[in-house]
């Protein structure tokens, strides 16, 4: 059975906190919700402001493969008739085929809120709807605050419903606008609304009770076939339901169809684009979609996993666009070790290497360096135990000066470096925008006559942990670094009671990976050329 998903992540989800969408970055998600398979996309409030009136003029002039475009309003002001109603005006010269509008469900919000009679309340809703389907619009009515109305008032909100769907509502909404109805009461009202009307139901939920998800689920267990969310249950105060989990939620294990299945597996990708655009950072934890999704720290686990996924997976991450990650940490096995010794293209001999692995983690952890962020310095770990070169310079000696005016603004960050490459001793002096920065330019010159390409390589990320924050100043600190190139992005770890030590290990391990990863492209290249030459 099909389910209609309604997308409001450019309306609902840009009124969360720290959420802001150009008119440019609301096209840019359109239309990759379009290509996902979303079947309506609210694109905001034209009567609000001016920024959603440019999105539907703008969209009027593209050709949407799967989705029909909506604009969001509400009922008619009291004391305008529908005609003469700015906002009823402009929801429909925004020339979307979709409308939707919100009315009063509670006798609170309509006596309070509006400040109306609770039959001027329902003259309201009715009103509205038949003038928009009056003018050939698709009429999709949001019963706002209607699960408190219904615990309430239950007859008065079943007759705002009433009053919509005999003015022709093609979609009944009940929604849950404060976010603190629990699932057992959704299912158990959304079943009994089901019984007493043949329009479509719909559900739209917050997430106040952290259960924005469930029940949106109960809704549609209980004969909701319309579901609205945002993705990644970006929204006001706690969010929305999360798309991202619903949609997986209700197609993979409840057999509903909401999208093809081969675009289900662009569901990862959709949702880190999303996070990207809206300059949001992505959240690791987060079901089906997170980073942490389907990772694996404990050794028992790993061990499983390999064994057969299904040990610890209660889905293939591919079929969402995901993929398996296994950890490394001091709660790592030889299982956890073999893998990821497997996945970076590492034959360890079998036993002896991999235990050495594992002894050599847990004795760094227990120090402080943490490997399940800083991959390149696992790898660069993992090589060297198994006797590979991948030192490409050593350091002599540096040394880091930092001037500070009288007022304690920083005027100058100078490093002096010296270290040996390829049987040669470089001294060099570079300044930088904080010691970090010296040290890292300082880095990058001295061995950029060796190595040219490294002009490519940038420092462009740099987190500090104090590790034990009860020693004071003689605590331990923990680096972490990234360095990008244009097309990768690598992070390396640094431990020392010093932090200029803790950021040139990682800084100098960085420089490292880039240098490995350089001498391994140039191997494979040569031994691609060899064997076309021979063959």
């Amino acid at each position: 059975m099909k389910i209609e998903l309604f997308d409001t992540t450019l309306r609902d989800g840009t009124q969360g906190e720290h959420v802001t969408l150009t008119v440019d970055d609301k096209i840019r998600i359109a239309r990759r919700l379009d290509d996902f398979g979303i079947d309506v996309i609210e694109g905001g409030w034209p009567g609000s402001n001016p920024k959603d009136k440019e999105f539907f003029e703008r969209a009027r002039d593209i050709e949407w493969k799967h989705a029909q475009i909506c604009a969001f309003g509400s009922t008619r002001r009291a004391g305008l008739a529908p005609e003469g109603d700015p906002n009823l005006r402009a929801l429909l010269e925004a020339g979307t085929p979709t409308v939707a509008i919100f009315g009063k469900s509670w006798t609170l919000h309509a006596r309070v809120a509006l400040g109306v009679s609770l039959e001027e309340n329902l003259e309201l809703i009715a009103s509205s709807v038949a003038y928009l389907k009056a003018h050939g619009r698709r009429v999709i009515y949001d019963a706002e605050h209607f699960f408190d109305g219904y615990q309430d008032d239950p007859a008065y909100a079943l007759e705002t419903l009433r009053a919509a769907a005999e003015a022709g509502a093609d979609v009944l909404v009940l929604c849950d606008t404060n976010g603190g109805t629990l699932p057992s009461d959704i299912y158990r009202i959304v079943g009994e609304v089901r019984r007493q009307f043949d329009v479509p139901l719909g559900i739209h939920t917050h997430n106040d009770t952290g259960c924005a998800v469930a029940n949106t689920v109960m809704a549609v267990a209980a004969g909701a076939r319309h579901v609205q969310g945002t993705i990644n249950g970006i929204g006001e105060r706690c969010g929305n339901a999360d798309l991202c989990v619903v949609i997986p939620n209700l197609q993979l294990k409840m057999g509903f169809r909401c999208v093809p299945e081969e675009k289900l597996a662009q569901l990862t990708d959709l949702s880190r684009f999303v996070n990207e655009v809206a300059n949001l950072t992505p959240i690791d934890r987060a079901p089906y979609v997170g980073r942490s999704a389907f990772a694996h720290k404990g050794g028992v686990h790993v061990s499983a996993v390999m064994k057969d996924p299904r040990a610890y997976e209660h889905i293939p991450p591919e079929k969402v666009g995901n993929r398996r990650r296994v950890l490394v940490s001091d709660l790592s096995g030889k299982s956890n070790i073999q893998y990821k010794a497997a996945e970076l293209g590492i034959e360890l001999k079998e036993g002896e290497q991999a235990r050495q692995a594992v002894q050599r983690i847990k004795e760094l952890e227990h120090l402080g360096y943490e490997f399940q962020g800083a991959e390149a310095s696992f790898e660069l770990l993992l090589r060297t135990i198994q006797g590979e070169d991948t030192r490409f310079f050593t350091l002599d000696r540096l040394r880091v000066r930092t001037e500070i005016d009288e007022d304690g603004g920083i005027c100058n960050s100078e490093a002096t470096l010296a270290i040996r490459v390829q049987d040669a001793r470089e001294l060099v002096v570079a300044e930088g925008n904080g010691p970090v920065d010296a040290l890292s330019n300082a880095l990058r010159k001295a061995l950029r006559c060796f190595y040219p390409d490294l002009d490519q390589v940038h420092l462009s990320d740099y987190k500090v942990r104090v590790l034990n924050s009860d020693d004071g100043t003689a605590a331990a600190v923990r680096v972490l670094v990234e360095h990008r190139d244009g097309e990768r992005r690598w992070h390396t770890v640094g431990v020392s009671t010093n932090i200029l030590e803790a950021s040139w290990q990682a800084l100098a391990d960085g420089i490292r990976y880039y240098l490995l990863k350089k001498r391994q492209g140039e191997l494979a290249a040569s031994a691609a050329l060899a064997s076309a030459q021979r063959t």
